[in-house]
């Protein structure tokens, strides 16, 4: 069905959400680390393509 999104990819946006809070904590409790962001950056790129191909 157009427009719906299954648990799949609404798990996927909570990994990507939860992702965030972590790789923010850490930065702000140990300093920045570009590995973590840029890892946030590709789990965020992978959940948007799902959700964008769900749509479609």
């Amino acid at each position: 069905m157009p427009g719906s999104t299954d648990s799949s990819t609404k798990t996927m946006g909570a990994l990507t959400i939860g992702g965030l809070v972590a790789v923010t904590a850490y930065t702000v409790a140990l300093g920045s680390n570009g590995w973590l962001w840029f890892g946030w950056v590709v789990l965020g790129l992978i959940t948007l393509g799902l959700v964008t191909t769900r749509r479609a």
